[in-house]
């Protein structure tokens, strides 16, 4: 962590934070565990916003948010639900393999939109509930079902298969067609995905799995910094939520002599950089105003603006240098930056909350804001509702910038201290002793 927060940046990063973890308790279902992608009404369930909800308990109880009986009722609910779910793999289950469809119906928990076997998602899903099992560690009835249930959807997980006939994982899967044609590919956010898939003590990756997927990244140098290439800034930042990068280093990065967490801080510099430049001139984009990730955005305009003549995007992953940009920001994504860069991630989500308040809603930031787009009153298009992985990307990446509360969990898991080594991570606190945590029975299976 770089420096530490002036109680001014403290209090703010307490009322953002807290007004984050609201939107979990808001939308999930108490029944099921299960937690809508949206707060837009008829929202589907996204797995990977259930394990940013996992992970979101043990903050909130740490913070005194929430009771811990209340955190642990409602992380067991999901997981019995994952757990006695269709397994089956047909078009209205839940889920194959032990992997999961990225939409399920909160209700139910059959699959909706006929969407994909996530992979990603599914890491997602178990990353959250790993921090679980770290955190709750009582000799109580509930929490020792909660840690066994945790053990039972990992090592049930077929990450083999998920290779197909490729030598990455693939990064889906439907019941109609097969594996999708295109799998994990070019360093991007799924770095947790593998490290999971290489501690699994029951069906593991194969060896050279990892080597053949960082053969694919591309190193680069943008605007004078030397970098792994991801565009948007959630690929820089998903993986760190659970992962402290810190002083780790792969074969990969070993050979630039660097980290990931210095990639993500230099990530930083360059969506900074390109808001300077703003090469399509958009309203808006600044030293004080960048912030190109995943979002919502205006659909069904022309934006009109010289040297940028495509359509809107609605929902997609916008990303520097190379676009796709259409003048959207994700002040989410700025914030959650802090652990990379603080001061320039509050003093630019201060700036984007001054200049566009209507961002703020019910206190808690919405996905996106195009300033290019303005109504009749000049106040900037801003995305309707908010999003689950926005609100768990801030309340984590905040609080790992705060306390570090869930890196340190995710430090003395054996299973993702094992995914690391086994990937080739070396060095930094892989190198100390495990805290003690009653992991006994995790260590042993």
């Amino acid at each position: 962590m770089t420096g530490k927060s002036a109680p001014t940046d403290d209090a703010f990063l307490e009322r953002m934070q807290c007004a984050a973890f609201g939107y979990f308790v808001q939308t999930v279902n108490p029944r099921n565990g299960l937690v809508a992608d949206t707060s837009r009404e008829r929202s589907p369930v996204s797995i990977a916003v259930v394990g940013f909800a996992l992970s979101a308990y043990p903050i909130a109880v740490e913070r005194g948010w929430m009771e811990r009986t209340n955190a642990v009722r409602l992380s067991i609910a999901a997981l019995r639900f994952f757990r006695d779910s269709d397994q089956s793999g047909s078009p209205t289950a839940t889920g194959f393999k032990g992997f999961y469809y990225h939409f399920l119906d909160v209700d139910t928990g059959a699959r909706v939109w006929q969407s994909e076997l996530s992979m990603i998602d599914t890491a997602l899903l178990i990353a959250g509930a790993l921090t679980a099992r770290m955190y709750f560690t009582a000799d109580s009835p509930d929490e020792i079902e909660l840690r066994e249930l945790t053990e039972l959807l990992y090592r049930r997980i077929d990450w083999r298969w998920a290779q197909g006939d490729g030598d990455t994982i693939k990064q889906g899967w439907k019941p109609e067609c097969g594996f999708l044609h295109y799998g994990w590919e070019g360093y991007c956010e799924a770095i947790l995905l593998y490290v999971l898939a290489m501690g699994s003590p029951t069906h593991p990756i194969a060896g050279d799995c990892y080597d053949a997927w960082t053969a694919t990244y591309q190193w680069e140098n943008q605007y004078g910094y030397d970098c792994l290439y991801a565009g948007p800034l959630f690929v820089h930042q998903f993986s760190h939520a659970w992962i402290d990068f810190r002083g780790i280093r792969d074969r990969f990065m070993r050979a630039k002599r660097s980290d990931y967490f210095e990639n993500s801080q230099r990530a930083v510099y360059i969506q900074r950089e390109y808001a300077k430049r703003n090469p399509h001139e958009f309203a808006g984009y600044d030293e004080s105003g960048w912030g190109l990730s995943a979002c919502d955005g205006p659909t069904g305009q022309q934006l009109g603006i010289p040297g940028a003549a495509q359509p809107s995007l609605g929902y997609a992953a916008r990303g520097v240098p190379y676009g796709p940009d259409d003048g959207t920001l994700s002040v989410p994504a700025v914030l959650a930056s802090v652990p990379f860069a603080p001061e320039m991630a509050l003093a630019t989500t201060r700036n984007l909350l001054a200049r566009y308040p209507e961002v703020l809603f019910e206190d808690r930031l919405s996905t996106g804001v195009n300033p290019t787009l303005t109504d009749a009153g000049g106040r900037a298009w801003v995305s309707a509702g908010h999003y689950g992985l926005d609100q768990g990307i801030v309340l984590i990446m905040i609080e790992n910038y705060r306390s570090e509360q869930i890196w340190r969990l995710m430090r003395d898991c054996p299973y993702i201290r094992n995914g690391l080594c086994l990937a080739g991570f070396r060095e930094g606190w892989l190198q100390r002793p495990v805290a003690e945590r009653g992991l006994d029975d995790v260590a042993n299976g």
